[in-house]
């Protein structure tokens, strides 16, 4: 897991966020699957940069490699 991207249990219910905010990393996506740009997310969340919303993509793609898919039979 990337140093930006953190679980806590404390925070949000231990959904992953970015370090240092209560902004979780289904947020940024559902942002950027909405249409947003990088560029755009930051604006919406200042505290954020590029690099962090560039860590919660990276973060998403990694679950998503990790998972197990079951063909139906």
């Amino acid at each position: 897991m990337n140093d930006r991207i953190v679980i806590d249990p404390q925070i949000c219910s231990g959904k992953p966020v970015i370090r240092g905010t209560r902004i979780m990393v289904k947020n940024i996506l559902g942002m950027i699957a909405g249409g947003y740009t990088l560029e755009r997310v930051v604006q919406a969340y200042p505290e954020l940069t590029k690099e962090d919303v560039s860590a919660a993509l990276e973060y998403a793609a990694q679950m998503v490699a990790e998972e197990q898919v079951f063909a139906n039979a």
